[in-house]
């Protein structure tokens, strides 16, 4: 091998990683990780577990101050963090404190999924993680399973799940799993894609014709997923797969931002439920004058703190 591939970049996303020549990634953003703790400022608690030793999927659990105070079971939400499928983690800073934020809001108990990250594990790994993360979740219905949070805290007729940009990708993918396949002993009730990861090979509403740039967006989805048809695969353009009807929940809450290049992903997902068959209620909501994922970059926000109340609302619909 020539050993000048080994410095030369292939292609360059900063401020978030490079690929060099030699196929090595080089992530530059989404590697910090920070600890499980009892968060003082939300009274929200978090630990760590292990789901699968054998390939060390994990996940950090939340549960609010309230289960201190109540008997009353809590809906559980399944979150996949976001990052192309190639950098952060379940235990970046960014996730940590948002989760603890959306515990304390919502009044909910929390999985943050740590599914495996391309390009050394390549998609679809990080969709059968995925799955193995919820059937271990699932393995705790009727008292059963390992963790004591879950059995104790969690109800199992109030499940959701959520994620942003590529995690909101799983959280589609799943959420159509557990359609096709089910999920025993779990109620799967709602879904909620935050700036979803989807894109498709010709352009749609107002998105940028820019042959360069569009490549770009290929070429990283061919790197996380090497085995893939292309970028009409049904994995990142829902609008191939004829399954799409199937999604296994009868609300759907779509979160866009206006200057996010994937926002009309967003809207197209929304008109291609409504044209699959699928029965339930789809919502979008965009967030004038942003961009991705921007509740992550600034949580404080006033479009940060609409978007938190509008995803808990949506989880607390038709909560006693």
């Amino acid at each position: 091998m020539d050993s000048s591939n080994s410095t030369e970049i292939a292609h360059d996303y900063p401020p978030f990683f490079k690929i060099y020549k030699d196929g090595r990634l080089e992530r530059i953003a989404g590697i910090e990780i920070v600890p499980p703790s009892l968060d003082f400022k939300t009274g929200v608690e978090s630990k760590d577990v292990v789901i699968s030793p054998e390939t060390g999927v994990s996940a950090r659990l939340y549960i609010p101050k309230t289960t201190k105070e109540s008997q009353k079971k809590l809906p559980l939400l399944v979150y996949f963090h976001g990052g192309g499928f190639c950098i952060e983690t379940a235990f970046s800073p960014q996730y940590h404190n948002y989760l603890n934020s959306f515990v304390a809001e919502a009044n909910v108990v929390a999985v943050s999924v740590e599914y495996r990250r391309a390009p050394e594990h390549p998609v679809p790994i990080a969709y059968d993680d995925s799955w193995a993360a919820l059937k271990w979740v699932a393995s705790h219905t009727d008292g059963k399973g390992p963790d004591e949070w879950l059995k104790n805290h969690a109800d199992f007729e109030s499940v959701f799940f959520a994620g942003d940009s590529a995690g909101a990708n799983i959280a589609h993918h799943m959420g159509l799993r557990v359609g096709l396949d089910g999920l025993a002993g779990v109620k799967l009730d709602g879904i909620v894609l935050v700036h979803p990861y989807f894109w498709g090979k010709e352009p749609i509403g107002g998105e940028d014709t820019d042959a360069e740039k569009r490549g770009k967006v290929e070429v990283l989805w061919r790197y996380t997923c090497p085995a893939t048809s292309g970028i009409d695969d049904p994995y990142i353009n829902p609008g191939t797969d004829p399954k799409l009807g199937s999604l296994g929940c009868k609300r759907v809450l779509i979160c866009i931002a206006e200057k996010d290049t994937l926002k009309d992903r967003g809207w197209y997902y929304s008109e291609l439920l409504g044209k699959s068959g699928y029965t339930g209620v789809v919502e979008v909501m965009e967030a004038k004058g942003e961009d991705h994922v921007f509740h992550l970059m600034n949580s404080t926000c006033e479009n940060s703190v609409a978007l938190l109340k509008r995803i808990v609302s949506f989880i607390n619909q038709g909560q006693a």
